[in-house]
């Protein structure tokens, strides 16, 4: 393993305004996706030195932030996105909720495949769009999570349904879909007539021998129906500078858009937002493939370890992201119960997949992106709390 970089090194974030870390004296936090490494130093750097100008102005997104999107997704992710594609955002879910409210009508559907990221939903309810879902398949006994796209073809047939939220690679199942999957979903949606928004900020952390395919990079329709929202914020763990961008190849779609984020404020950049995100996206890419390989390893010692201590409960095989999903089934069917008794008797803070909508009542999302100390401890309080529980309960 690359030891460039020191992933080990274990900093306190208590009193430094961390969500994440607003939690007890004796707590662990493995809940949000927030990670709990330094960021690359090429980014740190490059903060340094224009914080040191001393003028902190309006500013101009320059032409050297759209050459690092494009050139990161041409020799990253083999797509070729145009200059006068890309539009400034604040954040993801500005991008997404901000498009909800501008590309559908009120108490028009919002199509998700549940279990998916809980905030998607705050985006359709908060905007008066109603969620309809078709929740991914699961078969327990590979651990596998997939498409039923006979499900997805009824529910995109209802006449009220006009968008869908695809999240690709898929928070929190951790599935990527392959091209093929994609291209179907993006024919059924022009047969449908919906627009799909894609969040696709995870998709720079994947596991080895995987690869993700853009949306929009799967067909010429996926291309022309599509709004992807991107960043360098989750991979890069910047999302508190708030620097995203939204891509938008078909001209009518991405207008609206565009009159949506600036109607509501969401498409002016603070003075770091476009320096962070340019040099990640051209210095910082040594430094995300050493973490890739270390949060790689963490999964594997998290896998062997629930595997020999935990047999109750089973991991699902990720190829994204930094987080688990964890099928607690034969020891519960409510994890917000479970997941409120392991912090109370261990102090262990994860996330209860019932907020992810679906079958999450039966699943724990963990967050290894730490420290290797923090994930054994981690791992050390699931089972003690899982024994707990099940002790409780009588099992």
């Amino acid at each position: 393993m690359n030891t460039k970089y020191d992933f080990d090194k274990v900093i306190d974030r208590r009193n430094s305004d961390s969500l994440k870390w607003d939690v007890g004296e004796n707590e662990l936090p493995m809940w949000v996706a927030d990670m709990d490494f330094e960021t690359a130093p090429a980014i740190i750097e490059a903060i340094k030195t224009r914080a040191s100008h001393g003028i902190f102005g309006y500013s101009e997104v320059p032409d050297e932030w759209y050459d690092a999107y494009i050139n990161w997704w041409k020799s990253r992710h083999d797509f070729e996105i145009r200059k006068d594609w890309i539009v400034y955002c604040t954040g993801a879910i500005p991008a997404v909720s901000s498009s909800v409210r501008k590309l559908s009508s009120p108490a028009e559907k919002v199509l998700i495949q549940s279990p998916v990221y809980n905030v998607f939903y705050n985006s359709i309810l908060n905007n008066g769009r109603v969620p309809i879902d078709s929740p991914l398949g699961y078969n327990r006994e590979t651990g596998e999570f997939y498409i039923d796209f006979e499900d997805l073809e009824a529910k995109l047939s209802d006449p009220q349904t006009t968008l869908m939220i695809l999240c690709n690679p898929h928070n929190p199942v951790g599935k990527i879909y392959s091209k093929e999957e994609l291209a179907h979903i993006g024919e059924l949606c022009l047969k449908h007539h919906v627009i799909v928004i894609s969040d696709e900020i995870h998709c720079d952390i994947v596991t080895p021998g995987k690869h993700y395919t853009p949306f929009a990079a799967a067909s010429d329709i996926c291309r022309d129906i599509s709004v992807t929202s991107i960043a360098p914020t989750k991979c890069f763990n910047i999302a508190g500078i708030q620097t995203s961008a939204i891509v938008i190849p078909n001209e009518g779609i991405r207008n609206r858009v565009v009159r949506a984020i600036n109607t509501d404020e969401v498409a002016e950049q603070n003075t770091f937002s476009v320096t962070a995100a340019v040099s990640a996206f051209t210095e910082g890419g040594d430094w995300l493939d050493s973490l890739m390989e270390y949060i790689d390893a963490n999964r594997h010692y998290c896998e062997d370890y629930v595997d020999n201590n935990i047999p109750d409960v089973k991991l699902i095989k990720a190829e994204a992201t930094y987080l688990l999903w964890v099928d607690c089934s034969d020891v519960t069917d409510n994890s917000s119960e479970l997941q409120k008794f392991i912090r109370e008797k261990t102090g262990l803070y994860v996330s209860p997949g019932t907020i992810y909508g679906g079958d999450g009542r039966y699943f724990l999302r963990i967050n290894i992106a730490c420290p290797r100390s923090l994930c054994e401890d981690g791992m050390a309080r699931l089972k003690a709390g899982i024994e707990a529980y099940k002790s409780m309960r009588n099992l």
